[in-house]
């Protein structure tokens, strides 16, 4: 298992910096959108049942951000369907606040697996994050956009390293036995941390834009939320998970399981993050 979970990762590392060495923004465009359709399919297997609906999530995602970024890179149309865009973002983070964190709260595994409300949330949530990172990648740098995921990955990272060492008490046993209340606090402190230490040392970093836009009390106090919202993603999806009676979201990726395994946590920040730096517009 952690033979295929190393090789997929590398697999993945080389894929993803292939597609940031060219002069052009199609390759990540793509890459993006590949990882968009997957995972939508892989989130509405779990929230229906059937494959008609997951595969049209999924060819729907395709065309949805393929057409966008032959918008802003073909037709050089930045303020397409710009309404649509603002909206999809605002609509996903505000979800992701004060929908997603209080279902998580409450825990309720048992509930039925098919849920229309959370199908329909899948495509706004995954294309809104798409859009995102698609403009911060054109309009900003790689190293912004890597700067951001940096702060996703520490929040995973530290609550399990954490968890695993200090753990006593379950954060949410009825979704996910194995995380903690320390390792969570961990992955907090060390976002906090990584939004201090970023945006003093790395000027263009998305840290150094919390800071100018908030201040760095603002911004301590927005990177705890972001934190939160990081590992209400992982729980979310685990709490899908457990109502469909899965493991994994999909075997796509061996040693990792599905798409939406590995990003569960990034659609849940990236739109947030988005309205906490950026203007309403994409």
């Amino acid at each position: 298992m952690l033979k295929q979970r190393v090789l997929t990762a590398i697999v993945l590392l080389v894929v993803l910096t292939a597609t940031v060495s060219f002069d052009s923004n199609w390759p990540f465009f793509i890459f993006l959108s590949v990882a968009c359709a997957l995972a939508g399919w892989e989130w509405v297997r779990l929230t229906t049942s059937g494959p008609v609906i997951p595969i049209a999530t999924g060819i729907f995602l395709a065309i949805a951000t393929v057409s966008q970024a032959y918008n802003w890179e073909v037709q050089g149309q930045a303020q397409t369907n710009l309404v649509l865009l603002t909206t999809s973002v605002v609509i996903s983070a505000a979800i992701w606040v004060f929908v997603v964190l209080p279902t998580v709260f409450q825990g309720k595994s048992d509930a039925p697996a098919s849920s229309i409300v959370w199908t329909i949330f899948a495509p706004i949530s995954l294309f809104s994050t798409w859009a995102v990172l698609a403009h911060l990648y054109s309009n900003h740098s790689v190293g912004y956009v890597l700067s951001l995921l940096i702060l996703i990955w520490i929040a995973d990272i530290f609550a399990y390293f954490a968890g695993k060492a200090f753990g006593k008490t379950k954060l949410a046993p009825r979704i996910s036995p194995g995380k903690t209340i320390e390792g969570a606090m961990a992955g907090i402190v060390g976002v906090v941390l990584w939004v201090i230490f970023s945006a003093i040392f790395w000027p263009a970093s998305f840290g150094a834009l919390l800071v100018k836009k908030w201040t760095l009390t603002g911004a301590v106090f927005l990177a705890v939320l972001l934190a939160i919202v990081s590992i209400a993603g992982d729980l979310f999806e685990s709490l899908l998970k457990r109502r469909a009676g899965v493991k994994d979201s999909s075997s796509l990726l061996p040693g990792h399981g599905g798409v939406y395994d590995r990003i569960d946590a990034v659609v849940a920040v990236v739109p947030l993050a988005y309205l906490l730096t950026e203007s309403l517009s994409l």
